[in-house]
Order: C-alpha cells, then structure tokens, then sequence
C-alpha cells in the first residue's frame, strides 16, 4: 500500500544520509515529495536512494522504487533531511 512505499523511501534515504554522516539520530526528515507512478507487481520492492546534495544543515537526496526484477520504476521520491 502506499504508506508502506512512503515508509520504503524514507527509510532508504535516512540510511544513505546517515552512510555520509555517520550515527546521528537527530537527522530528521523536513520535505518528502513522492510520486507513485505504477501499480508495483506481486514481488518485493527495491528501493535506490542517492544523496544529491549534503550541506552543514541540510541533505538532500532521491529515491527510485521499483518491483523486484522490473526495469520500471513504480514510485519515485525526493526528500531533505535536517541536519542537527
């Protein structure tokens, strides 16, 4: 469903920012704009998060979905994280 996918997307980019920043916990999500593009087939999702952007104060960063397998992307985000 797609607050599962929502969950998918912004779990894969806090990780990829907490991967350049290392352990901080007080990195929190401050924007998440998100596409649903296709209904995702009947597999397990993957999810690619890359970091566009990693300021002092701010990371910004994008995130492909798709069905395990396909090359179609079934949902695609962008979000900024704050940086304490």
């Amino acid at each position: 469903n797609g607050p599962t996918i929502m969950t998918l997307a912004d779990t894969a980019l806090y990780a990829a920012v907490l991967s350049r920043i290392g352990l901080e916990p007080l990195a929190v999500t401050s924007d998440l704009t998100f596409r649903f593009l296709r209904k995702p087939q009947p597999r397990p999702l993957v999810a690619e998060a890359e970091i566009l952007k990693l300021g002092r104060r701010l990371a910004v960063g994008e995130v492909r979905i798709r069905s395990e397998g396909a090359p179609a992307l079934v949902a695609h985000a962008t979000g900024t994280y704050a940086l304490p």
